[in-house]
């Protein structure tokens, strides 16, 4: 199974040029792929649904979208409204049926002097041949920790405690109309990937794949998430996912897993040729 995630600052390469086939070409031809910043209807990327341009780029994806800013962009012709929403948010697109989805609206601070936008995490359950499965597209917050704090706990909770909340809908359905095909199941094997805006080492990092250890490295919970990356075969400090002149190595988009899927990571890397976006591309195999 390959997984891709890509924040693709709505379309905005490095050469400050908006151009969404380039996007989908630097995507390659994965499984299952976690999108981050996709917008709808904005004039700088040309008043476009750009979730519905890269899914018809995509036939073959079924595919979810799932907004935190959700604005008015309507306008007035011949006296009536022609309904537009201004969207920004998380998009999943899945080879194969997304049985359900969630679009969970994560903790929020408002801050005074900072422009902060409301941030999501996709949660989707995918029709997996080797069973059903979650898939996550997340965007976390870029101000601080203290922004991203409760969004880090938010999605440790969601994924490792989503028996207790359960699925989208489930229990006694009396209604025929929504007896046409079985209610969705709630599998605790996850995967969420995204742009987590931090970095390996901090305290964010430190809550999702546990304290670090001298004696034993990190402390990973048999029934907790673990870094695709490390589990690659690479140091946690490796990696740049946002490379920046004058700056160093900054590895802020990630791979996450539930732990009885640790043993089928078989590779993971970061697209360092893409230009579609100011973050390159990350892709995981899984030997599903």
């Amino acid at each position: 199974m390959k997984l891709a995630s890509y924040n693709i600052q709505y379309g905005k390469g490095k050469d400050d040029r908006f151009d969404l086939d380039r996007i989908v070409s630097e995507l390659g031809d994965p499984d299952l792929i976690a999108l981050q910043e996709v917008e709808t209807h904005t004039a700088r990327s040309g008043m476009v649904h750009q979730a519905h341009e890269i899914a018809a780029r995509l036939p073959h994806m079924h595919w979810v979208y799932g907004p935190g800013i959700d604005l008015d962009a309507s306008e007035m012709v011949d006296g009536k409204p022609v309904h537009r929403r201004r969207q920004f948010g998380n998009m999943v697109l899945s080879r194969w049926p997304i049985l359900s989805m969630i679009n969970h609206t994560l903790p929020k601070i408002a801050l005074l002097n900072t422009f902060h936008l409301q941030r999501t995490l996709v949660e989707c359950v995918i029709d997996a041949p080797s069973g059903p499965l979650r898939f996550c597209s997340v965007h976390l917050d870029h101000v601080s920790t203290d922004t991203r704090r409760d969004q880090v706990e938010y999605m440790c909770n969601l994924l490792l405690r989503g028996h207790e909340r359960g699925a989208s809908a489930g229990g006694m359905v009396k209604d025929p109309d929504w007896n046409d095909r079985p209610m969705p199941p709630q599998p605790m094997t996850a995967i969420i990937m995204g742009d987590m805006n931090f970095e390996p080492g901090g305290p964010e990092y430190t809550r999702v794949v546990g304290d670090l250890s001298q004696m034993h490295g990190r402390t990973i919970r048999a029934h907790g998430l673990a870094d695709a990356w490390t589990l690659a075969g690479y140091p946690e400090a490796d990696g740049d996912t946002i490379p920046r002149e004058g700056r160093g190595p900054r590895r802020i988009d990630h791979c996450f897993v539930t732990t009885d899927l640790a043993h089928t990571v078989q590779s993971m890397e970061i697209g360092n040729d893409a230009q579609g976006s100011d973050h390159q591309p990350i892709f995981v195999t899984l030997d599903l």
